[in-house]
């Protein structure tokens, strides 16, 4: 990756503008970690593949380590493709739209996925208190505890639900969030 772009228009309260260069240097953090994370996956499948065929040892750990990477990888990146607006988009009918309904209908798409993502995170939350306070493991031999996943999970949601309600603050405030 040679660099990120900018993405938000903060123009307005020094506060949102704040906390919004906050997010947008997470995201960076985190959306590196992520490709990092990806590429780890790749290699522990790949070294899985190789011990099991060419070794012929079986392997109990490499699925569920990739799994986890992938989740968190997924999970992570989640806040910075919604910044850049990329994860739901109608750019077929987008530029067809005049401003005014294509703003509307960007505010209506943010304010239907930030009530999917709460109630998503809400129950993320959930299910990771649960995980901790059972001592929850997963069904195979090496048994991680499941918290590790729930956590990327977790904080992959919050984040991605803050990230909403910091664009829906800009939209509401007269603030559009610059486009890739």
């Amino acid at each position: 990756m040679t660099g990120f772009p900018e993405r938000t228009d903060v123009r307005g309260s020094n506060l949102l503008s704040g906390f919004v260069r906050v997010l947008d240097a997470l995201d960076r953090v985190l959306v590196s970690a992520c490709a990092l994370a990806t590429i780890a996956a790749g290699l522990v499948l790949t070294y899985s593949i190789a011990v099991r065929y060419v070794l012929h040892s079986s392997t109990d750990w490499q699925d569920e380590m990739a799994v986890f990477l992938l989740v968190g990888a997924t999970f992570l990146s989640a806040p910075y493709v919604q910044s850049m607006r990329g994860h739901i988009a109608i750019e077929a009918i987008e530029g067809f739209l005049p401003e005014s309904i294509e703003r509307m209908r960007e505010i209506v798409s943010d304010i239907i996925c930030f009530l999917f993502c709460a109630f998503f995170t809400w129950q993320s939350w959930l299910l990771l208190l649960e995980a901790i306070d059972d001592g929850r493991v997963t069904d195979s031999a090496w048994a991680p505890p499941l918290w590790i996943p729930y956590s990327l999970m977790t904080a992959g949601m919050s984040l991605l639900t803050l990230r909403l309600v910091m664009q829906l603050g800009q939209a509401f405030g007269g603030k559009r969030s610059a486009r890739k």
